[in-house]
């Protein structure tokens, strides 16, 4: 197997959203979707590969004292200087490349004060970009490519418990054909048609309860504030309409948004909603909590001490502190019940990730490897992240990007034909005539992305976005 990396080009696509989003420290109305693409060689063949990116305010870097435009160039800084360090690579495998990549990346980030989960957007995203050019060139799907190996992974160099393991021994042996949709419940999302103000006049469910009607939804990611009163006001809220909305057939997911500084903190506001008569049947709907504790101390040694004395935790995953290849590791050996994925952190690490949870599972406990996501949206990256998800054998996703933004109704016509023509399983025609989500009974159909080299049958035309 030979490949070498030519070029890189970046163009840049302005997206604003239906509505706010409120999460953690950040209300997002807007961001810039970022499109790379480069000229590569796989075995002497020519190939081209295309990958995305929206890039949100304060997820990568929760600094409370920057605004998104001062937090801007340090995303162009790591994206940039990934880009630099593959270009002109030359080598027998993709695993060599990636190698090379992650640890000249973390090298360099080290030296200019980028944080690692900052770091490894630049990874991740020239990452997937060689990825769909490599898989257009073997002219074969991301999965059986993952589970032929022809990635070259070799995980006892990332983590010697792996000596052994193939993706193939550690993987399902098909990706999953459909996905749940797991519907995120922003801070401020409005949860009845009464808490909407000024009505949306787009053809969407705006509403929680209206969600729930239109796509069949019986599995949601909640998230919480970290201010007690708040979050038990808003948890009954939701747990009413839930109950009501699906008469109790639903299971939830717990996003703390790095709000507690410890977890003796997260415990004491998990053991006040136990206490709380309208907000303690909602918590046995929960099949785990994702990141409670700020990424400056969720990994911390103490973080063991406190888990091992909480006897009757719901299952605890990390998320933001998955920020290197050994983050998942030190989780596990901490006392997490595992972590998440999501394509900006890395496509390889995920693989690497979801060995170290198979290889748990097999000793007994419950250990988890969710799919998560900000607001990934089409016509690339939500695609290219499904397929990941389908292979690793996720289950059930967060996703949100259909909700946040009216479907792909900003881009331009071509490219919304082309999603229908080429994935009319994923998308759907609305009404109004530009492609939406396709969920059926909570569920979304990935057999075109699946069958796809890297999750798009066919290559996007971005030459006449803006360059970056």
């Amino acid at each position: 197997m030979k490949l070498s990396v030519k070029d890189f080009d970046f163009r840049v696509f302005p997206m604003n959203t239906r509505f706010p989003f409120q999460y953690g420290i950040a209300s997002m109305t807007k961001l810039p979707h970022l499109f790379v693409s480069v000229d590569l060689e796989v075995n002497g063949t020519v190939s081209k590969g295309l990958a995305s990116e929206g890039l949100p305010p304060k997820w990568f870097t929760k600094n409370p004292d920057t605004t998104f435009e001062q937090d801007l160039p340090a995303m162009r800084s790591v994206i940039g200087n990934a880009a630099k360090i593959a270009s002109g690579f030359t080598g027998d495998c993709f695993f060599d490349l990636w190698q090379q990549l992650y640890t000249a990346q973390a090298e360099w980030a080290a030296e200019n004060g980028h944080p690692p989960l900052l770091a490894n957007l630049g990874v991740s995203l020239i990452e997937r970009t060689v990825l769909d050019g490599f898989c257009r060139g073997l002219e074969k799907p991301f999965s059986q490519a993952l589970r032929d190996n022809d990635l070259g992974i070799r995980p006892e160099e990332v983590d010697r418990r792996l000596k052994d393991i193939s993706p193939a021994s550690a993987l399902p042996e098909k990706p999953l054909k459909k996905i749940i949709a797991r519907h995120t419940i922003g801070l401020g999302d409005p949860l009845t048609n009464d808490d909407i103000g000024e009505p949306l006049a787009d053809g969407l469910p705006y509403s929680l309860e209206e969600s729930i009607r239109a796509y069949g939804l019986r599995f949601f990611k909640i998230k919480i504030c970290g201010d007690l009163d708040r979050d038990r006001e808003r948890l009954s809220k939701i747990r009413t309409v839930l109950d009501k909305e699906t008469g109790g057939d639903y299971h939830a997911t717990f996003d703390g948004n790095e709000q507690f500084s410890n977890m003796d903190a997260f415990r004491e506001h998990w053991e006040k909603y136990r206490e709380d008569s309208a907000v303690e049947p909602l918590l046995g709907h929960i099949i785990f909590v994702e990141q409670p504790v700020h990424r400056d101390h969720a990994l911390e040694a103490g973080v063991a001490d406190g888990l091992r004395r909480w006897q009757e935790k719901p299952p605890l995953i990390i998320d933001e502190s998955d920020s290197e290849i050994s983050s998942c590791r030190r989780a596990i050996d901490l006392g997490y019940n595992g972590t998440s994925h999501k394509n900006c952190k890395g496509v390889v690490k995920g693989v690497i990730n979801a060995m170290r949870i198979g290889q748990c599972r097999r000793g007994g406990g419950e250990w988890i490897l969710s799919g998560e996501d900000l607001a990934n949206v089409g016509p690339v990256a939500l695609l290219q992240d499904l397929a990941v998800m389908a292979s690793l054998g996720i289950p059930h996703v967060e996703r949100n990007g259909h909700h946040y933004f009216q479907g792909l109704s900003a881009f331009p016509g071509d490219m919304q034909n082309g999603v229908l023509a080429n994935h009319g399983d994923l998308y759907r025609k609305h009404d109004a005539g530009f492609p939406t989500l396709a969920i059926s009974d909570g569920a979304i159909s990935v057999e075109s992305v699946i069958g796809a080299p890297f999750g798009v049958d066919w290559t996007p035309d971005v030459s006449g976005f803006e360059a970056w």
